[in-house]
């Protein structure tokens, strides 16, 4: 029984350690983006500077508090990565899919386990943007261990309920013959809705509500508000519970959504 846990251990292993490997074969594409990445941090900061000129408050949120946030938000960025609209279209076009769906894993559970690999080595690639958001723009880290502690639970939780999403819309791929319309729409949506690029709570009302409830926001609003300070401590445990209940219900949805498309599948290349 252990020996076949290992294996299985292993196998997966194997898999996640191919990410890393693919981003170190494309070493310009980093400097390119470390570059790109500078100058939207820089253009954020000064917006919200130019924004706050004439008010001390917008609301609730201090011109520090917002900036806190903003920066955080870049920092960790790669937490609303979506990805598998284009990975599933590209493997319907060239063949690929009927050669990963022939092996003897878990075929969601392989791409899970690259999911979070893809992510941390994403993260880990963003330290120079952290460094220039902490000693050019001054970024202040909190330095409470259960704040940490808070942020990387939520954080986990909110990036698996959004792999359980992206692998929905996914799944629609096996419905169509071109994904890019799909995938920018997403990627629009993202911007938006994860907060990356305006605190949710500066939303009016119902807008704020529905965006603070999607599975982008799960994945980088609620995190960062922990960790800038500026969710409430006491609201922790029921934003909790509500990215246990995302995370359930699309875990679920996603396994009934793909194992019907998975029947509409016409492999176009290969």
């Amino acid at each position: 029984m252990m020996k076949k846990f290992r294996t299985k251990i292993s196998i997966y292993a194997a898999m996640g350690s191919i990410v890393p490997k693919i981003f170190m074969a494309y070493q310009s594409w980093f400097w390119a983006s470390l570059v790109l990445n500078t100058i939207a941090l820089t253009i954020f900061v000064f917006f919200w500077r130019a924004v706050y000129a004439d008010t001390n408050s917008i609301a609730g949120l201090e011109l520090e508090q917002t900036l806190t946030y903003i920066l955080l938000a870049q920092v960790f960025y790669p937490l609303t990565d979506t990805w598998l609209i284009f990975e599933f279209g590209y493997s319907l076009r060239e063949g690929g899919i009927a050669h990963a769906l022939l092996r003897p894993v878990d075929f969601q559970l392989s791409y899970y386990v690259q999911y979070l690999v893809r992510t941390i080595t994403n993260l880990v690639l963003q330290i120079p943007i952290a460094l220039v958001a902490t000693f050019v723009f001054g970024l202040q880290w909190p330095g409470d261990p259960q704040v940490w502690a808070a942020f990387i639970i939520s954080a986990f939780i909110g990036r698996s309920v959004l792999f359980f999403f992206d692998w929905i819309l996914a799944s629609l791929t096996f419905y169509t013959t071109e994904t890019w319309g799909l995938g920018v729409l997403v990627f629009g949506l993202e911007l938006f809705f994860s907060g990356s690029m305006i605190p949710l709570v500066m939303l009016p009302g119902a807008l704020q509500t529905s965006a603070s409830m999607t599975p982008f926001a799960q994945a980088l609003y609620v995190p960062i508000s922990i960790l800038s300070g500026i969710m409430n401590p006491a609201e922790l445990p029921h934003l909790l519970l509500i990215q246990l209940a995302w995370l359930v219900t699309l875990g679920i949805l996603s396994r009934l959504v793909f194992s019907q498309a998975v029947k509409k599948i016409t492999v176009q290349g290969g």
